[in-house]
């Protein structure tokens, strides 16, 4: 079993969706979504730094996490399977991809949710944002689930988000190398944080479908069936 992923996967499984967390989060973020569904699994994965890879130093680059990624969940990589990362994770599942091709054995399909082509970025308020400003930001999210900030429990969460914070910033691919994999880029009729047409230089990085689902920019994590549906198609045979 892979430090990578939360739970071994079905041997029998028709196909996989790997699914990154955003920016700042563990796989907690999938935990409304299915195990399996119809055939297809969804296998949330665990970036260095977070829950039970707290001691684990993230990366400096995306190329590197992507790097350290594969290295990790090539033994999983026997069926067909899909790559999805939301906002910041967006990035680091593009990079999986183009590595993955260079090696042969590509993705189905790449699902990028609620991010700008990396041509267009890096862009985002946190990348402004001091240590206090993230720190509130992240009081704010945990009330928002309902729940009492701990102190020392957003000290960590902030180091996280920091190490994300930065690991964005550094992100700068003017001429992104253009997919053999066809890509969707997801959209979100409610987003504040990043518009659907802002996705459109997707494009330029392969063969794209855009989709808008309604919601806001966090609403991957109610595990829609709209969405869910769009993940696993491709991937039963069909």
């Amino acid at each position: 079993m892979t430090v990578w992923l939360e739970r071994e996967p079905s041997p029998s499984a028709a196909g996989r969706v790997f699914c990154l967390p955003h920016a700042g989060c563990g796989t907690g973020v999938f935990g409304a979504w299915p195990q399996e569904r119809n055939s297809v699994e969804f296998l949330p994965v665990e970036l260095p730094g977070r829950l039970s890879r707290f001691d684990d130093p993230m990366p400096d680059t995306f190329q590197d996490l992507a790097d350290a990624m594969i290295t990790g969940l090539w033994p999983y990589l026997d069926v067909p399977f899909a790559l999805f990362g939301h906002c910041w994770s967006a990035y680091a599942a593009y990079e999986v991809a183009v590595r993955l091709e260079r090696a042969g054995r590509p993705p189905a399909r790449l699902f990028v949710s609620s991010q700008l082509a990396p041509q267009d970025g890096p862009v985002g308020r946190m990348l402004t944002m001091s240590d206090a400003e993230l720190r509130a930001e992240l009081e704010e999210s945990i009330r928002e689930q309902g729940n009492t900030p701990h102190p020392e429990l957003v000290a960590i969460y902030l180091r996280i988000l920091r190490a994300d914070v930065e690991v964005s910033r550094r992100y700068l691919v003017p001429d992104p190398v253009r997919l053999a994999c066809p890509i969707t880029a997801i959209g979100w009729s409610e987003d504040a944080e990043v518009r659907p047409e802002e996705m459109k230089g997707w494009a330029g990085c392969g063969d794209t479908a855009f989709l808008v689902f309604p919601g806001r920019h966090h609403r991957f994590q109610d595990a829609p069936a709209e969405l869910l549906e769009t993940l696993q198609s491709g991937l039963r045979g069909e």
